[in-house]
């Protein structure tokens, strides 16, 4: 199974911030008509009965359970780890999901919720959401994140350095955060709504990847625009085209604004037609979500009985 191993291929690109740069901007342009309009086709596919049990509990085992609120406490990390380990109480049958996602000061509290479940704990991290911090305080970050226990990291890039075009900024930081990470997966977080074109969200990708990312993820869930079918299939493309150049695979990770169970097939029919089978698999793909849960619980329950049972038969998180 292909890991991030170095990059010796692509190693002279980064020697320098000219050479990055120029690589980033000799990288193919986006066309967005047609990005666009493959994303929406891809979108029309019908799943039938069978294939759609079978995508919504892969959805269930991909999902990365999440509440990144000022308010949250022990108390509700705690109920929301249970969820994680039992989707369903009353079916046994029902996936766990891929991780719980919490703030660094919450990992312990998530990691002993799930012990012995095999559901990961991932922290975000490096100042999230904005990331206006020095290295410093970023890489105590992602220590204290990971001393506590955390098995994956997600971390923001610095969105003013990489619009300014200091490139090498942003690859020098991402490298930092993947050295302080040590075993921990990480996870590259672009806020994908705020780089404001599709050229640059292809910048980004290759740009994470380059940098060691185990993850390239679409947003932090806290603007205005995040995942949506366009950049994460963009995202896909880049994960594809890295692979096949590199023999290194990396996953993809869209977040926010994806909460029914129709919006998490048709980004897996992205992944499938995209990325390819090899992606169809929680180390490889996620969702960073927090209600979209409840919906896949939901849908599955109808497709298991024949009745819809409502939103008042499943914890709201």
């Amino acid at each position: 199974m292909p890991t991030n191993a170095p990059t010796a291929a692509l190693t002279d690109v980064t020697s320098s911030g000219s050479t990055l740069r120029r690589f980033l901007h000799g990288l193919p342009g986006v066309d967005a008509v047609g990005l666009e309009a493959r994303a929406a086709s891809l979108g029309t596919r019908s799943i039938k009965t069978t294939a759609k049990a079978y995508a919504i509990d892969l959805a269930i085992s991909m999902v990365d359970l999440t509440t990144l609120e000022g308010a949250d406490t022990p108390g509700k990390v705690r109920a929301l780890g249970a969820k994680a380990v039992r989707p369903d109480p009353t079916d046994r049958t029902t996936p766990t999901t891929a991780a719980v996602c919490v703030y660094p000061d919450m990992v312990a509290v998530a990691k002993e919720a799930v012990a012995g479940s095999g559901v990961k704990v991932a922290s975000v991290a490096t100042a999230f959401p904005a990331g206006r911090a020095a290295l410093s305080v970023k890489l105590a970050d992602v220590r204290d994140a990971v001393a506590a226990g955390a098995d994956e990291i997600d971390m923001v890039i610095d969105r003013g350095a990489f619009l300014a075009g200091n490139y090498l900024k942003v690859y020098d930081e991402i490298v930092a955060v993947k050295e302080a990470c040590g075993a921990a997966r990480l996870k590259v977080i672009f806020e994908t709504g705020e780089l404001s074109t599709y050229d640059n969200i292809r910048r980004a990708s290759w740009l994470g990847m380059l940098a060691g990312a185990d993850f390239i993820k679409t947003s932090t869930g806290k603007v205005a625009v995040n995942a949506t079918p366009a950049n994460t299939l963009l995202m896909l493309e880049a994960v594809r085209d890295f692979r096949a150049q590199t023999g290194v695979q990396v996953g993809v990770k869209p977040a926010g604004g994806i909460r029914t169970s129709k919006d998490a097939i048709k980004f897996l029919v992205l992944v499938n037609e995209t990325a390819g089978q090899d992606w169809l698999d929680n180390h490889w793909f996620r969702f960073g979500a927090s209600s979209l849960l409840n919906d896949l619980l939901m849908q599955r329950q109808k497709l298991a009985t024949g009745r819809y049972s409502g939103p008042d038969y499943v914890t709201v998180d």
